[in-house]
């Protein structure tokens, strides 16, 4: 076995520690790093610039930090479950699951509790991710992924027109929902947050003892099964693990779209095809980038600020098509 390479790790978590320092100091008006190490370490209650980093910034770093890992991790075990280069979070309906339960809360019940929110999304998630497991998976065949890819395009179009029929007839609901359609980790206390983040920290951990079955399951079902790895086993902790993950980021920055998908490719480059190494690159890198597009999205054109889904998009957009060019190009 090859020796691993710790340089890309270790650069991708100097890059983590470097972005998350940014996103403390980046806003309409710039704090300084000493400012920012006053705010953590001995602040002054009365100073507003480091009550803005501490109740404001802090928060908001950490945010997009874990959900950027997470949303990392989970795509790269949907490629891997589905042996789909194009395979993300989103294919199992979770993004538009927890919308629509979103939606649905609000139409009915008017403004919501953070964490009605919060649940609620989470609760469509894991619904949807049932749904579209129990319709693909249903037997023991090649097919599977396939239908699984399927399943979730047909019940994610079903959610999604069912989320925009409902804004049509309450159009009062729409700013109530702006936050989970257009994504955003602002205004996102820690108070509320943290319950999904150690939710989010479990899963990670849950993810080890899966690693090397991951390996073999890479090679193909039948290689798996000839190993003696438990597929159905392995497929239904893999969809738990995947929709802890992407559910509790949706329910923390609602609709974040391309991070599942570009980053286990760019962890794969990095770190090799060994789980055990480019899975945790994954988590490092979507960390890094999501708080990178954060403090993109609130510098561009302060002090407005633009959805960090539609920063993510700007950057996974060409990235996808450049996928599917390259991906068509070898099938041809």
């Amino acid at each position: 076995m090859t020796p691993y390479r710790f340089w890309p790790v270790l650069v991708w978590l100097f890059g983590l520690l470097v972005a998350f320092g940014i996103s403390l100091m980046a806003g309409p008006q710039w704090s300084g790093p000493l400012t920012v190490w006053h705010a953590l370490w001995s602040s002054s209650p009365g100073d507003i610039n480091e009550l803005l980093i501490r109740t404001t910034r802090l928060p908001r770093a950490l945010t997009a930090m874990a959900v950027g890992a997470s949303l990392g991790v989970a795509g790269g075990i949907m490629q891997t479950l589905t042996r789909n280069s194009l395979a993300s979070p989103g294919l199992l309906g979770i993004n538009a699951g927890g919308l629509f339960v979103v939606v649905s809360l609000t139409t009915l019940a008017g403004s919501l509790p953070g964490w009605v929110g919060s649940f609620g999304a989470i609760g469509g998630a894991a619904v949807a991710a049932a749904v579209v497991w129990g319709i693909a998976m249903r037997r023991r065949d090649e097919a599977g992924p396939l239908r699984l890819i399927l399943a979730g395009a047909a019940l994610t179009a079903l959610f999604n027109a069912f989320s925009q029929a409902l804004l049509v007839i309450d159009q009062q609901g729409l700013d109530s929902v702006l936050f989970w359609l257009a994504g955003s980790v602002s205004a996102r206390p820690l108070a509320q947050t943290w319950p999904l983040m150690l939710l989010i920290v479990a899963a990670v951990l849950g993810c080890g003892p899966c690693l090397r079955q991951w390996n073999v399951l890479a090679a193909g079902e039948a290689v798996a099964v000839g190993a003696g790895v438990a597929i159905r086993r392995l497929q239904g902790v893999s969809i738990l693990l995947v929709v802890s993950l992407a559910g509790a980021a949706v329910a923390m920055a609602g609709n974040i779209a391309f991070v599942g998908l570009i980053v286990p490719h760019l962890a794969r480059r990095l770190a090799g095809a060994d789980h055990r190494r480019w899975l945790p690159m994954a988590g490092l890198i979507g960390a890094t980038l999501l708080i990178l597009a954060d403090v993109a999205a609130r510098t561009l054109i302060a002090p407005r600020e633009v959805p960090i889904g539609v920063m993510t998009a700007l950057i996974g957009v060409p990235f996808f098509i450049g996928l599917i060019r390259r991906e068509g190009s070898r099938g041809g």
